[in-house]
């Protein structure tokens, strides 16, 4: 066993994972598995720059997962940076904060590396089910980003491209500061459109349709399933490995669009954070469902976080 420590740090929400790891049966278990809501993308999309308060917000973070990292002895450590931190002008300034905290420079890995460590943490323990046909699909729905990868034990291929929950409700539902509550029909044909035209991209490089599984990724796509389940408040483990109906999904997508922000958080399962730009990641979900005529999405807790520390092991 080899105590490791992962960070993810993604556009809306940075999350901590501290595990041992056993390469030769292939377990990973978990010490301690965390997620904080810290919008570092926050008018990435509009400004170019990472703000001045979403750096502070994730450096907050970073100083109490150094003091985790520290209480459980974790051996290595690699924290990995996507979509926004990869976008911004200032990200020297990002990269040097983190440094100073934990003592490890943040990899602003490429979209394509992303997936790679998505798909890994992803399919890992599926692999041998007799109820999951290959090759699986495996979509991660950012906050900035989609990553598509097909593979079976290992990736065929693989895409990023620039939709997510947030960049999706900064570009489109966002009116005078405020988000649409709710959204009018013109707002979401937007956000439609643009999905489409991403979705047109990913299959030039990656044979979404022979897709025999979908797998769904991060938190757009676990919330889905919180809600399809009614649970009374997130449940990691009802969540994973959870399937969720393509009329189901369609169901809450149509509901979260046309719900207002009161509405939203008052559904006990949903955390704060993503209350604003839920409804954007839900229509992403759907839009890809309906693309490659999935009839389920699997959604699964572990992903580019579990693939990170599989790299440490």
């Amino acid at each position: 066993m080899t105590r490791v420590a992962a960070i993810d740090c993604g556009t809306n929400s940075i999350r901590l994972l501290v595990a041992d790891a056993d390469p030769e049966t292939g377990e990973l278990v978990d010490l301690d598995r965390r997620m904080t809501i810290v919008r570092l993308g926050q008018g990435v999309d509009r400004t170019g720059r990472l703000a001045p308060e979403a750096l502070e917000r994730t450096f907050a973070a970073c100083r109490e997962y150094a003091a985790i990292i520290k209480e459980h002895g974790a051996e290595k450590l690699r924290f990995v940076a996507t979509s926004a931190s990869r976008d911004a002008e200032n990200r020297d300034e990002f990269v040097r904060g983190v440094l100073d905290i934990l003592g490890v420079e943040p990899e602003v890995i490429t979209g394509d590396q992303e997936a790679e460590f998505s798909f890994t943490g992803a399919t890992k323990e599926l692999t041998g089910r007799a109820d999951l046909t290959q090759p699986y699909l495996v979509v991660d729905i950012g906050g900035g980003s989609t990553e598509f990868v097909v593979g079976n034990e290992h990736v065929r291929a693989a895409r990023s491209v620039d939709v997510g929950c947030v960049r999706m409700t900064e570009r489109h539902l966002v009116h005078g500061g405020e988000v649409s509550d709710p959204p009018t029909e013109e707002q979401i044909a937007a956000i439609r459109a643009d999905v489409e035209a991403a979705l047109d991209l990913a299959e030039q490089t990656v044979p979404l349709r022979e897709a025999h599984t979908l797998v769904g990724l991060a938190g757009s796509v676990t919330t889905v399933s919180a809600i399809a389940q009614e649970l009374p408040e997130y449940d990691s483990a009802r969540i994973h490995h959870s399937r969720v109906s393509h009329d189901r999904v369609r169901e809450i997508t149509e509901w979260l669009l046309r719900s207002t922000h009161a509405e939203r958080a008052a559904v006990p399962s949903l955390h704060p954070g993503r209350v604003d730009v839920i409804a954007a990641g839900a229509l992403v979900l759907l839009a890809i469902m309906e693309r490659i005529g999935a009839e389920e999405v699997v959604v699964s807790e572990h992903d580019i976080l579990d693939g990170i520390a599989w790299s440490l092991a």
